[in-house]
């Protein structure tokens, strides 16, 4: 199906992981691992052994309800807050609709509230961050993804690796998101989703990356996306037609965990009813970030840690 490239040229820079080329480059199997301890280790925290070779199958794994929803009620309650801040609106790490002034994104959560920052250090999330990657952690980006009813826009195809290796100097595939579900995510507002056995493959896309390529793909993603025959095929081998995407579906308080490199996206939202979601990225501390392999310079710290590498510690 795929090629591993000629990969010797790139390593006199490091760069394992070739993307954002003039010319087109085949898909080529990971070269990492997907879940960083052997098998005497998997048991060593709060996810199964089931739960563990989905994850490591699949390339994410949800659990609805992990948290009460009741628990969720004083991030709700923050997040409407966020909704009439008008200061918060003008900020470089707040991202809005196009042609809207309805929130999209709010980057670097965890540094403007108290109260998720405490949440990205809960016990019951910090510990499956250890167990998966096999190593203390640290918070790589946090954020909020509003869509609000009728309005949302969705997000295209991408691996959030691709991105972050590319943009960021993310160096390996030693990473992953935890999405955290603030108000029902379902089939019709919008969810996100999700090619399961795509993380197995690393999918180089096509066009130079611009400076501040944040301003505009926060907003519409165009760079960075897979071709779509690449997409087609992962789909296929998937399950085509019938079982080639999932949408996991939740109340507040579900969570999904899902590989930095698994492709993903999500609908525009055309309910009534509003979908937000809290992500959390946790990175190995053993996998800071260095330059940007797209040669540009690094983007702003609210969607990149570059300093703070120092591990969680549980609260």
């Amino acid at each position: 199906m795929t090629e591993q490239p000629d990969l010797k040229a790139h390593r006199q820079g490091q760069d394992l992981f070739p993307t954002r080329l003039e010319r087109k480059l085949r898909m080529f199997q990971r070269i990492d691992p997907v879940v960083h301890v052997g098998k005497k280790q998997r048991a060593d925290g709060p996810l199964t052994e089931e739960q563990i070779a989905e994850f490591e199958r699949n390339g994410f794994l949800s659990i609805p309800s992990y948290f009460s929803k009741e628990g969720m009620d004083e991030f709700i309650e923050e997040l409407r807050e966020y909704e009439q801040d008008k200061d918060l609106k003008l900020s470089e790490g707040t991202v809005l609709e196009p042609g809207a002034e309805e929130i999209r994104s709010i980057f670097g959560i965890h540094r403007i509230s108290e109260h998720f920052d405490r949440l990205t250090r809960d016990p019951r999330l910090l510990e499956i961050a250890q167990q998966i990657l096999g190593s203390e952690v640290y918070i790589h980006q946090s954020r909020i993804n509003y869509k609000p009813g009728f309005k949302g826009k969705g997000f295209n195809w991408h691996s959030d690796f691709e991105t972050w290796h590319s943009e960021d100097g993310m160096p390996r595939m030693h990473c992953f998101s935890c999405s955290v579900v603030l108000t029902e995510n379902n089939e019709f507002n919008g969810p996100l989703m999700l090619v399961p056995g795509s993380h197995r493959y690393f999918v180089p896309t096509v066009g130079r990356t611009p400076e501040n390529n944040y301003k505009e793909s926060l907003k519409s993603q165009t760079l960075g996306v897979p071709d779509a025959a690449s997409i087609t095929q992962l789909v296929i081998e998937a399950g085509g037609r019938d079982g080639g995407i999932v949408i996991p579906k939740g109340p507040p308080g579900s969570i999904t965990l899902f590989e930095c490199n698994t492709l993903h996206a999500s609908t525009e939202n055309l309910s009534p009813f509003p979908r937000s979601n809290l992500f959390f990225v946790y990175n190995s501390v053993e996998n800071p970030v260095v330059e940007p392999y797209c040669g540009n310079k690094p983007r702003p710290e609210f969607l990149a840690e570059r300093t703070d590498f120092a591990p969680l510690m549980p609260v």
